[in-house]
């Protein structure tokens, strides 16, 4: 997979784009059924084109139902995982988006994108299928100057993130005392709200949740001996049995599963035949 972030961003989309990646993944293997994996939730979007055949197919959770969503796709922020299908190769393209970038970039609030997968086209018409075709023709730099370049052109339609929004997320960064930040932002609880999750997707404190686990799951893979009572109360976790509860809502195993199969991609976990 190639990454860019940060400084490797044009300063112009910094403040939308957290991450750019391209990924050439292979088939997983499935031991004769349909290889799968858990996504788990980041709290933020993404906006993926797959420049391969294949397209996105998702399962429910049970795995009995499977259902094909496209090659350009918005994954909304999520409360728990999905379930896709590994069992064919696949060359994708996307960009990972800050908080509050949906309606600006994607010209669809948040709230609207939110628990589900959206085809781009529904969003950006026939630009879409164009955007994708341009992309599939490129190689795996050149498809992320392109990208960039895509999502630079947009710019012009946009406005900025609404302030108290702004405020809340750089407050979460470092606490998850939700009404203390809504005291913060001069607004009442409702209409503060309505804004954060029209922006984000998801309300203040189920965001804070899924900070407090993506914290608890980079400790798993910096530190895989930790105990889990440590873990959990260095993650911001009042006791433990919060902290798996958490961990099973937001991933579909226990933490003790997580950590056997030690994933690759700390947010891609694959599904055991």
């Amino acid at each position: 997979m190639i990454v860019r972030d940060g400084a490797s961003i044009p300063p112009v989309l910094r403040p939308f784009v957290k991450r750019l990646w391209f990924s050439n993944e292979s088939a997983r293997p499935s031991n004769g059924l349909v290889a799968r994996e858990r996504v788990l939730p980041t709290g933020t979007m993404s906006l993926v084109f797959r420049v391969s055949d294949h397209p996105l197919r998702l399962f429910d959770t049970d795995g009995t139902e499977s259902r094909t969503v496209g090659h350009a796709i918005v994954g909304g922020a999520r409360t728990s995982y999905y379930v896709r299908d590994v069992s064919h190769p696949t060359r994708s393209v996307g960009a990972q988006l800050h908080p509050g970038a949906a309606e600006l970039l994607l010209g669809a609030p948040a709230g609207e994108l939110a628990e589900r997968h959206t085809r781009l086209d529904d969003l950006w018409g026939h630009a879409a299928e164009e955007a994708r075709e341009r992309l599939a023709a490129a190689g795996s730099d050149t498809a992320l100057d392109l990208l960039q370049t895509l999502l630079i052109a947009r710019l012009p339609k946009m406005r900025g993130i609404h302030p108290a929004v702004a405020h809340a997320l750089a407050r979460f960064a470092t606490t998850g005392h939700v009404n203390k930040v809504v005291d913060e932002s001069g607004y009442c609880h409702r209409r503060f709200i309505a804004l954060f999750r029209e922006s984000v997707g998801l309300s203040p404190k189920v965001y804070c949740r899924v900070l407090r686990f993506q914290t608890a799951i980079d400790r798993i893979a910096d530190d895989p001996e930790m105990p889990w009572a440590s873990l959990a109360a260095a993650s911001g976790y009042s006791d433990q049995p919060h902290f798996t509860r958490d961990f099973g809502a937001f991933t579909g195993v226990t933490p003790g599963a997580y950590r056997r199969i030690r994933p690759a991609v700390r947010n891609h976990v694959p599904i055991e035949a």
